[in-house]
């Protein structure tokens, strides 16, 4: 069972091995998409010298590069990109009523969770004059909804329901076309109507980030761009961050669980392989425990024989997954806070012990009910998560993601009179005269 997932002893061989990041830039490109690389732009090229030139082409000739990389990319012929609302509402009208009610499930799962955020301006009055924040919402936000590997309705409620909370009064969607129908997968579409998504555009990849950040003909250029994506959609975000607001670089999913010998190992695999199926993605245990260790590679032999995404799990628990066996639940906590999760499970016999101790992790899955695959659904918190590390700054998107601040300055002439020595003395250090005199002329002796 060796060739299933890598095992090793203690903290630093897990430091050195399975908890080890390549940054997204550099991780291998299969020779597949290499020669499909070669095959759209007529020579070898980089992936960011790919996206490059879609950036470009997009700012360049707009709604023709749009339909002209979808010809060559995805072998749709796109007469329009926008997918009409009757579209969107047949597909809705089509999907099964036991999965539409599941979506709409999520939605107001997803929905009253937002709601529970603080959102509001304040202006406090004082004797001698007034400060504040307005609080308001974007105008405009793009979402990007991957569906290659799988057609991830989910993530349209998951970055849209916040959005509306917001206030966001215009929401875009993008999402790739499917060569078998021309349009959208029908289940992204059906989750479109539920979250109430104004417009939806048949686009993938770094032209749709491009299109939403540059503008084209057709579709409208957003104030931010929110949702997941491989490498040429990070590399696209990226490039064009500072054009138009991105809410983060999604690297490759993952999930580290922290578990003790009062784990089922049945429900370690079992949340393991979920992770696992996921293309590139990382799924790791850390436990004191050998025997659980043992049990749990047996477990993950035995589902993989009927699981239906064998290859990629195999793939990712294989090169990017593992199972430490460190000295203690206190190390394995040490360990995942320098890693710092986008996913942590802590399924242990006291759960709640060790929350209190969680710095770094994008979400954290409480004891063996907190299943992370259930969390990516319908439990309430946005699946948008960080990935890579970057939970040690960064956050779930939110209904901040959503919002601005904007500051209300309005002194009264008492505290202008108390302050303006203090403020000319600092704008005169800084050697700004300007702003020294501007200051003295309202509160000067």
């Amino acid at each position: 069972m060796t060739e299933v997932v890598r095992l090793v002893q203690g903290a630093e061989a897990a430091r050195a091995s399975i908890l080890g990041r390549l940054p997204f830039e550099e991780l291998r490109l299969s020779p597949a998409l290499e020669r499909s690389l070669e095959r759209v732009f007529g020579r070898h090229t980089t992936p960011r010298e790919a996206v490059d030139e879609i950036i470009d082409q997009v700012g360049r000739r707009g709604d023709a590069a749009l339909r002209d990389y979808s010809r060559r990319i995805e072998g749709v012929e796109l007469e329009s990109t926008r997918v009409s609302p009757e579209a969107i509402a047949r597909a809705y009208e089509a999907t099964p009523a036991p999965l539409r009610e599941a979506l709409e499930l999520a939605e107001r799962r997803i929905r009253a969770f937002h709601e529970r955020q603080p959102r509001g301006s304040w202006l406090e009055w004082r004797e001698d004059g007034a400060l504040g924040q307005m609080v308001r919402p974007l105008e405009r936000v793009g979402i990007y909804v991957p569906a290659g590997a799988a057609p991830l309705a989910s993530t349209v409620l998951m970055a849209a329901v916040p959005a509306r909370v917001a206030g966001v009064p215009r929401v875009v969607l993008c999402t790739p076309p499917r060569r078998d129908t021309g349009g959208p997968h029908s289940t992204v579409l059906a989750a479109a109507h539920v979250a109430g998504i104004d417009e939806v555009y048949a686009l993938g990849g770094a032209q749709a980030i491009a299109a939403m950040a540059l503008g084209t003909e057709t579709v409208p250029r957003v104030d931010k761009v929110v949702g997941p994506g491989n490498i040429f959609v990070v590399l696209a975000k990226k490039a064009l961050y500072g054009v138009v607001g991105i809410e983060s670089l999604p690297g490759p999913t993952e999930t580290l669980i922290i578990a003790d010998e009062s784990a089922d190992a049945r429900l370690v695999a079992a949340d393991m392989l979920a992770q696992a199926e996921h293309v590139m993605a990382s799924a790791v245990l850390l436990t004191p425990s050998s025997d659980l260790a043992e049990r749990v590679r047996g477990e993950l032999a035995r589902r993989l024989e009927t699981n239906a995404a064998r290859a990629d799990a195999e793939h990712s628990l294989t090169t990017r997954g593992g199972i430490a066996i460190v000295a203690s639940l206190d190390e394995a906590l040490e360990l995942a806070n320098e890693y710092a999760p986008e996913h942590l499970c802590l399924l242990v016999r006291e759960p709640w012990a060790l929350l209190p101790r969680v710095r770094n992790a994008g979400g954290v899955f409480v004891g063996e009910l907190g299943s992370e695959a259930l969390g990516d659904y319908v439990v309430g918190p946005s699946h948008v998560m960080p990935t890579g590390g970057t939970a040690r700054y960064a956050s779930p998107l939110n209904v901040w993601d959503f919002l601005k601040i904007t500051s209300v300055f309005a002194p009264g002439r008492a505290t202008v009179a108390a302050i303006s020595q203090a403020g000319a003395l600092l704008a005169e250090a800084e050697g700004l005269t300007a702003h020294r005199d501007a200051i003295l002329l309202r509160g000067g002796d």
